[in-house]
């Protein structure tokens, strides 16, 4: 047996032609190590007749091996046909989990992967030694899922400097869907209102100076177009399927988990096309993120609540991004003076001086932060990011269509989400999905200049506090 090669990040191929053949370094190997290796490989263990080892190189001479892989013939190969039994069949492979007893099945698009291989040769390339990759086990396969998108995203992404930061427009692959990001520049600026300012709450200070690092953010609020991609995914699947996406990466964020479906008309009659979405749970903004960097490859999260007060306020130190007088409000915001009792479509008022369009009104944006309203008495000089511990209540800013007093507008201005959010919701335990009592509630995406840690992407991700019942566990 020739000696374990070095584990290989894993990487994404483009799905290639029928006639093409599958890549097994990229395709292949992946499929293996995570879910065949660490019971297939003999070495150290004792191994019944009949058991395999993957790791041999010369899978038409091994006896052990011959009914496993025969090439051109995925039909008899055991590799295959095995992944693909019912649910409660004994010869299922890979095995329930012998802990838990959950399932760990490979998905279609992996068992796919096999079945071509093999009916093209299963040609195993000169010197490959299999390495088990492990899935750990973070609510599920959460972090496995995480550390393959890291592993996507280390790979994609060019950006190191402030001065590579541009502009830049995204399709959401797979999609004809676009969304725009702006850079934002790094700097420092004073988070809060100054006691004298107009409308002021005792939660907005004291005031304080805060250091934030570049990113980009969203130009205008995510709409319906891009969220229900994530939370319809059979329909995203159906727009896919003449695109040619790599299977590993439809394997990837197929593997994420969606929302539920809603038990309303989620537009609430105020219409989809160019709208921005809204009544979705912090959970939910936060899911939608992972999904949509696995998607394209970029690390995208909820802003942290000092990174959206300093884009909205765009180097500015008034009320609002205009000045302190509320009275040209309605060049720039939609809000209940003029939003007709709803929202409206994203970008057609005035931006803020960064670019920025609707980040005052339409609708109010979700942040990462928990909503504490003694925060800034004790924040962070640089960065700083109260970090949720419980379901209730989180940081939402930016006033919406339905706040009739300008003052709920100002950049300074902090919302904290509340159980009456979810209140008409007839569900027991409420969903951790969607606020339906929130109809004035969306977000927009922001990405970091610099890439977190697959470790920190998992706490942007997935805070483990959706649940309104304590007596339920934290991660679904």
């Amino acid at each position: 047996m020739k000696t374990s090669a070095p584990l290989l990040a894993l990487t994404f191929a483009a799905v290639l032609p029928a006639s093409a053949a599958v890549d097994f370094e990229k395709d292949v190997r992946p499929v293996l190590e995570f879910n065949c290796v660490r019971c297939h490989n003999p070495k150290g263990t004792e191994f019944e007749k009949g058991d395999t080892d993957l790791n041999l190189t010369t899978h038409e001479t091994s006896t052990e091996s011959k009914s496993t892989i025969v090439p051109g013939d995925a039909g008899k190969s055991k590799l295959y046909t095995t992944t693909v039994l019912a649910d409660d069949a004994k010869k299922l492979m890979p095995p329930k989990n012998k802990a838990t007893g959950a399932l760990e099945r490979i998905t279609k698009e992996e068992s796919e992967i096999l079945k071509n291989w093999i009916n093209e040769g299963a040609k195993w390339p000169d010197g490959v030694a299999l390495v088990a990759r492990k899935k750990e086990v973070v609510g599920g396969n959460e972090m496995a899922l995480v550390t393959q998108a890291f592993a996507r995203i280390t790979e994609m992404t060019k950006e190191k400097t402030a001065a590579e930061m541009k502009a830049y427009s995204v399709e959401i692959p797979g999609t004809d869907v676009t969304f725009e990001m702006l850079p934002i520049p790094g700097g420092k600026f004073k988070m809060g209102s100054p006691e004298s300012e107009k409308g002021r709450k005792p939660d907005e200070g004291p005031q304080h100076e805060v250091e934030i690092a570049p990113f980009w953010m969203e130009k205008c609020e995510a709409t319906w177009g891009e969220f229900e991609l994530f939370m319809y995914p059979n329909e995203e699947k159906k727009a896919r399927e003449t695109k040619k996406l790599p299977a590993m990466l439809n394997a990837l964020t197929d593997a994420i988990t969606h929302p539920t479906s809603p038990y309303v008309e989620m537009s609430f009659g105020m219409g989809k096309d160019g709208f921005p979405a809204i009544s979705m749970t912090q959970h939910a903004a936060n899911k939608y993120c992972q999904w949509l960097s696995a998607k394209t490859g970029h690390f995208y999260r909820l802003p942290t609540e000092a990174e959206w007060e300093y884009a909205a306020r765009a180097g500015t130190t008034t009320a609002y991004f205009w000045g302190d007088d509320p009275a040209p409000m309605g060049d720039y915001c939609w809000w209940g003076k003029n939003s007709d009792f709803k929202y409206q479509k994203v970008g057609k008022k005035k931006p803020n001086p960064w670019g920025l369009h609707d980040i005052l009104g339409n609708v109010t944006e979700w942040t990462l932060d928990q909503y504490d309203p003694a925060y800034y008495a004790n924040s962070p000089a640089a960065n700083p990011w109260s970090k949720a511990t419980k379901p209730y209540p989180h940081s939402a800013r930016g006033g919406s269509w339905d706040d009739d007093d300008a003052t709920r507008l100002r950049a300074a201005a902090r919302r904290a989400s509340d159980k009456s959010w979810k209140i008409q919701d007839p569900q027991l335990p409420k969903s951790i999905w969607y606020h339906t009592d929130a109809q004035f509630l969306g977000f927009r995406v922001v990405r970091p200049l610099k890439t977190p840690s697959a470790e920190e992407m998992n706490a942007c991700w997935n805070s483990g506090v959706e649940k309104d019942n304590p007596l339920l566990k934290k991660a679904e």
